[in-house]
C-alpha cells in the first residue's frame, strides 16, 4: 500500500462514513437522540477532511468521490432511515419511498455536484441544498420538534411530511446556497453580514443546545429562495430591456 499525503484527509472522511454507519445501527435499536449525534460528529469529519487537505494541499478527484459516497450514507440513508423508524414506518411499502426521497435527492444531488466539478476549490455557492444540510434540517426537526411538545400533536403528521418533501426537493433545485464561510479576515472582509449571520446561528445553537438548528436551517433556506428569486425576476427584467 502506498502512503501519501492523501491519507490523512481520506480517514477523515472514513470516519464520517463509520460515523454515519454507527447512526443506522443506533437509530435500529430505537435510540434517535444518539443517532442524531453520530451524525452530528459525520459532519464535523467531513467539514475536517476539507480544511485537512487544503493544509496538506493533497485535494484530490479520489478524495471528492470517496466523500461523496460516505456523504450519501451519513447525510442520506441515516436520515432517511430515521424518518421511516420514527413515522413512515405505519404506512408499510408507501412509508419506506417516501422516507427515502431524502436520501434517492442527496444522492442525485452528489452526482450533479461530481459531473460539475471543475475545480478542487472551496466555492462560495452550492447549487441545490447541500446534503449534510439536508440532514441537518431533517434530524434537528425529528429531535427537537416531532419528539417533544414544541408543536401540537394535531400539526406533526403534516410537518414531518413537509419536512421531508421540501428538503428533498431543495436538494435537487436549482436554487443557489451559500457556502459555509471560512473563519479568515479575507472572509469577514469580503462577506461580513453573511459571516456574522452564521457565527449568530452557530451561538444561538450553542446555546440552546441545538434547539435552534431547525429553526436556522429554515431561515438559511428562505432567505436563500428570496435570494435567488429576486436575482432571477432582475435577470429576466434585464432580459426582456435588452429585447425591447
Amino acid at each position: 500500500m502506498r502512503v501519501t499525503r492523501s491519507l490523512v484527509p481520506n480517514l477523515f472522511t472514513l470516519m464520517n462514513l463509520f460515523m454515519g454507519f454507527s447512526a443506522i445501527v443506533h437509530i435500529s435499536m430505537g435510540e434517535i437522540n444518539k443517532a442524531a449525534g453520530f451524525i452530528l460528529i459525520a459532519a464535523i469529519f467531513d467539514l475536517l477532511d476539507g480544511l485537512v487537505a487544503r493544509l496538506l494541499k493533497a485535494a484530490s478527484e479520489f478524495g471528492v468521490e470517496l466523500d461523496s459516497l460516505c456523504d450519501a450514507v451519513s447525510f442520506g440513508v441515516a436520515p432517511a432511515f430515521m424518518l421511516y423508524t420514527v413515522y413512515f414506518y405505519q404506512f408499510h411499502e408507501i412509508g419506506i419511498l417516501l422516507a427515502s426521497f431524502p436520501a434517492l435527492a442527496g444522492v442525485s444531488r452528489l452526482a450533479r455536484f461530481n459531473v460539475q466539478l471543475t475545480s478542487l476549490e472551496d466555492k462560495k455557492f452550492f447549487t441545490g441544498l447541500a446534503i449534510p444540510s439536508g440532514a441537518f434540517m431533517i434530524i434537528s426537526y425529528i429531535v427537537y420538534f416531532h419528539q417533544t411538545n414544541a408543536i401540537p400533536e394535531i400539526y406533526k403528521p403534516y410537518m414531518i411530511f413537509i419536512v421531508t418533501i421540501a428538503t428533498s426537493l431543495l436538494m435537487v433545485s436549482r436554487i443557489k446556497f451559500h457556502n459555509l464561510p471560512k473563519p479568515s479576515l479575507k472572509s469577514i472582509k469580503e462577506k461580513p453580514i453573511i459571516f456574522s449571520i452564521f457565527v449568530i446561528g452557530l451561538v444561538a445553537c450553542i446555546i440552546t443546545k441545538g434547539v435552534a438548528i431547525f429553526p436556522f436551517m429554515v431561515f438559511y433556506v428562505v432567505a436563500s429562495t428570496i435570494r435567488h428569486l429576486i436575482l432571477f425576476l432582475k435577470k429576466k427584467k434585464e432580459s426582456t430591456f435588452d429585447d425591447e
